[in-house]
């Protein structure tokens, strides 16, 4: 049986690189990223610092905070902060620096990054 799509997570995937994670509202683009183990660029976690900016190709996210540290021509433009970003919709993003965070010996969790 499958999840309507009003009760799933939405799902991240990662261009160039192909990862691919779902992203719960109760989690950053970004914390959804390191739980599925893929390293997304960033420093300061609050949407001040713009180390995590990358670009949405497709999709919606709304943010933590009321005005993150983008200007309304770069969101304008589909830049967003993943440290504050939750993703609202299925969304594809442009991150080249992005990269695999390799697991420890614990067993998989769910939600793992799946690469195509």
């Amino acid at each position: 049986m499958t999840t309507p799509p009003e009760l799933r997570a939405p799902v991240v995937h990662i261009e160039p690189h192909g990862y691919t994670f779902d992203a719960p509202a109760s989690l950053s683009i970004l914390e959804a990223a390191a739980f599925a183990h893929v390293r997304l660029p960033r420093s300061c976690r609050n949407g001040t610092c713009r180390t995590c900016l990358c670009k949405v190709v497709a999709g919606r996210v709304s943010y933590r905070v009321e005005w993150p540290g983008l200007s309304r021509e770069e969101k304008d433009e589909g830049w967003i902060l993943p440290c504050v970003a939750i993703a609202e919709t299925d969304l594809v993003l442009t991150a080249p620096e992005a990269e695999p965070i390799e697991p420890s010996s614990a067993p998989p969790r769910s939600g793992s990054a799946r690469r195509f």
